[in-house]
């Protein structure tokens, strides 16, 4: 068992609520918290705190509080900040919901959480209505946020000018907020967080990190996703940042926005790194602002880091988590620019570790010089959540009775406690006997000049064994045939780890954390069998 390096850290028993917004004075009121990037809208500290405050008072006079959860349906606009504190203000869950579901999918969650509140916007209303109207929530429980005929909109619950309530329960054991995991290795569950969970998290995201007050963020990683949620809404807010919004990804966008709004900090996947790495466009704007890139929500290669950190003159830092654990765990401090790029750093205070043998289960043990043998990462500190919602069963696979979060992930770690994601486990393709890793030769394949994106699976040969496939997007204009790919990475890998099919697709389908949909690429290929 491996404790972090890092000094314990103090977490207070308050909620979300008081804990972001609670210590604020009359200078921090008056700054800048959220900038809407797409208009340049400007909301301060205290006009925030003012409408987080009138959003409980609404939802509270309407009867929501303690034991309902609330559902939110919407990007990255300055309003989310509002609408999703006030639901936390009023005692109540939020149960944030991917922008990009269907009607059915927001059905299943707003089921499961047990949700008959919705609040959206005017451009994802229709599918939010079908939803609602499926399950009998009345179009007064349909908020949407720009406003829609026959919906209440932000404005109204605003203007209505009523108090926040008092509301009174324990921050340890009350659930703030209802995420559901990403569903890429199975059915979405609902992961309770508490409000400590999420406090614990930011308290010791601040330990590590090294966000500052004043720095400019650009939140272009969604609110409804942890990793939005906690070390953007969340962890920026706390530090005194300002947050700039994007309600979606476009690279164009994305590049105007750092440039016009001088952002300091840059948080975003790896799939955004290839970009900033490859394409011609980054070299058409003034990113001079930019003084970290930090990356997470899917492995990043060391060589692609470096390849972002040179074109942009920035430091570029990698963080490792879950929507199991609130999401932090790892981290890269700012400062530890001698770390390799590839790694995701060091425990987080307050974090313990261990890293078992996926046959015997017993604990790996840690050479004095270079990494350990790999092994499954179990985690454990107080930003481990309670459990995944109405699932015992799923529970007690994840999280054992001493607390031991199964990760799911291959890691190894060093005698000076840095550790390594080498893969999932359930990723993970046995050719024959060996164990490949696919993160592995998408770092080889992605470093290939002609190459813009990849994804390995396995797949069965004519001979029924497990071989690995690279699914390739080439750079535009380039040349490039199977024949070269597998040769290519022949060069720079074991034997048995070289790629044995290539297939050229157009675009590696991902989730909106960036993670690879691996099933996706799957289901192409049972179509194809």
């Amino acid at each position: 068992m491996a404790h972090s390096p890092h000094p314990e850290v103090s977490v207070p028993d308050v909620s979300v609520y008081d804990y972001l917004f609670g210590g604020l004075g009359d200078a921090d009121l008056d700054e800048v918290a959220l900038i809407d990037g797409t208009s340049g809208a400007a909301t301060t500290y205290r006009q925030l705190v003012g409408q987080v405050g009138l959003v409980a008072g609404a939802l509270a006079a309407r009867g929501v509080g303690v034991d309902d959860v609330v559902g939110i349906l919407c990007p990255n606009v300055p309003a989310f900040a509002a609408v999703f504190h006030g639901i936390l203000r009023a005692g109540a869950t939020a149960t944030t919901i991917n922008s990009l579901y269907t009607p059915d999918e927001i059905v299943k969650q707003l089921t499961d959480a047990g949700s008959r509140w919705l609040f959206t916007v005017s451009p994802l209303l229709p599918g939010a209505k079908a939803a609602a109207d499926r399950l009998g929530i009345p179009d007064e429980q349909l908020v949407v946020l720009d406003g829609a005929e026959g919906h209440p909109s932000l404005r109204d619950l605003l203007g209505e000018g009523r108090p926040a309530p008092d509301v009174s329960f324990d921050p340890a054991t009350h659930m703030a907020v209802l995420p559901y995991s990403s569903g890429t290795t199975g059915i979405p569950k609902g992961v309770m967080l508490t409000h400590r969970n999420l406090v614990a998290n930011v308290e010791q995201s601040r330990a590590v990190i090294g966000l500052e007050h004043g720095d400019r963020v650009l939140a272009v990683l969604p609110f409804f996703h942890i990793y939005g949620m906690t070390v953007l809404l969340n962890y920026a807010l706390k530090c005194g940042a300002t947050l700039v919004t994007m309600p979606r990804f476009d690279l164009q966008e994305f590049l105007r926005v750092i440039s016009e709004h001088r952002a300091t900090w840059v948080f975003i996947a790896p799939p955004i790194a290839v970009a900033l790495a490859k394409h011609p466009l980054v070299d058409q704007y003034d990113l001079s602002s930019v003084q970290v890139v930090f990356s997470g929500a899917a492995p990043l290669d060391g060589a692609l880091a470096d390849l972002v950190a040179r074109r942009l003159g920035c430091v570029v830092c990698q963080g490792y988590g879950m929507t199991e654990t609130s999401p932090v765990t790892h981290a890269i401090p700012r400062e530890r620019t001698d770390l390799d790029r590839s790694s995701i750093g060091f425990l987080l205070p307050n974090t313990e570790a261990r890293i078992v043998d996926v046959d015997s289960g017993a604990d790996v043990d840690v050479p004095a010089d270079g990494q350990s043998a790999p092994g499954e990462l179990l985690i454990r500190g107080p930003q481990v959540m309670h459990g995944y919602l109405h699932n015992p069963e799923a529970t007690a696979a994840m999280l054992d009775p001493d607390g031991w979060l199964h990760t799911g992930d291959i890691a190894t770690v060093t005698a000076d406690g840095i550790y390594r994601i080498v893969d999932r486990l359930k990723e993970l393709i046995k050719y024959k006997g060996y164990q490949v890793a696919p993160a592995v030769l998408e770092a080889v394949l992605l470093a290939h000049p002609k190459i813009a994106d990849a994804a390995v699976i396995g797949v069965l040969d004519e001979d029924g064994q497990e071989v690995p496939k690279a699914f390739i997007v080439p750079q535009a204009g380039a040349e490039l045939d199977a024949q070269a790919v597998m040769d290519y990475v022949a060069g720079e890998v074991s034997p048995y780890e070289k790629v044995r099919v290539v297939e050229f697709i157009d675009a590696i389908p991902k989730s909106s954390s960036g993670k690879i949909l691996r099933k996706d690429l799957r289901a192409r290929e049972a179509t194809q069998a």
